[in-house]
């Protein structure tokens, strides 16, 4: 019987995480910060398939999981393999050249669930106030968040090359969730809150 892998480690009761590759930063760290946020993510996603009753939606999400569990480890991997100062404007330049792109064909998928969703949606004639039924006031919750990631994923890439097909498939998941939201207000007929300015 193998032996289990025990949650506490106690290398981080001195302030510090361990990147992938071993060089350990303080928890305060942008780059932590980052992958944090999208970890903070994919848990609402995980909320929001449990208020989910359609078998394709749910399963979509989960495929999101899967992605933004993979950008989390891209977001704490060192480009660098852990070479002080080593982040030069060349090899910046030769990182950006050689980037694999890795979620390019993620986000033409999501894309394309976005225009199949709006296709059922009624015109766009004023902002939406995030509202309705519990899936869709958590897909607004976790859009909100998903912003959130994307402000501190384009910080960080002032720091160090991040990968740009995450930037993209983070900025196109938000327009999904806001398209979802929507949706699920329709599954379950419910009319959306508009705004009104107040008087």
């Amino acid at each position: 019987m193998k032996n289990k892998i025990k949650i506490y480690t106690k290398t981080g009761d001195d302030g510090t995480s361990g990147l992938i590759g071993g060089k350990r930063v303080k928890k305060y760290d942008i780059r932590l910060e980052t992958y944090g946020t999208v970890d903070e993510l994919n848990s609402y996603l995980g909320v929001i398939r449990s208020k989910c009753k359609d078998y394709f939606d749910n399963g979509f999400l989960k495929k999101i999981q899967s992605n933004l569990f993979e950008i989390c480890s891209c977001l704490n991997a060192d480009p660098f393999d852990e070479k002080e100062n080593s982040n030069s404007e060349k090899e910046t330049s030769d990182y950006q050249d050689n980037e694999k792109l890795q979620f390019s064909n993620d986000l033409k998928i999501l894309e394309t669930e976005i225009d199949r969703i709006s296709e059922k949606l009624p015109p766009f004639t004023n902002f939406i106030l995030p509202a309705g039924c519990e899936a869709s006031a958590f897909a607004h919750v976790a859009r909100t968040v998903c912003r959130r990631a994307e402000r501190n994923i384009v910080r960080l890439s002032e720091h160090i090359p991040v990968d740009n097909s995450i930037i993209k498939y983070i900025n196109r998941l938000s327009d999904y969730l806001f398209v979802l939201a929507q949706k699920f207000n329709i599954d379950n007929d419910i009319s959306e809150t508009f705004w009104e300015k107040n008087k």
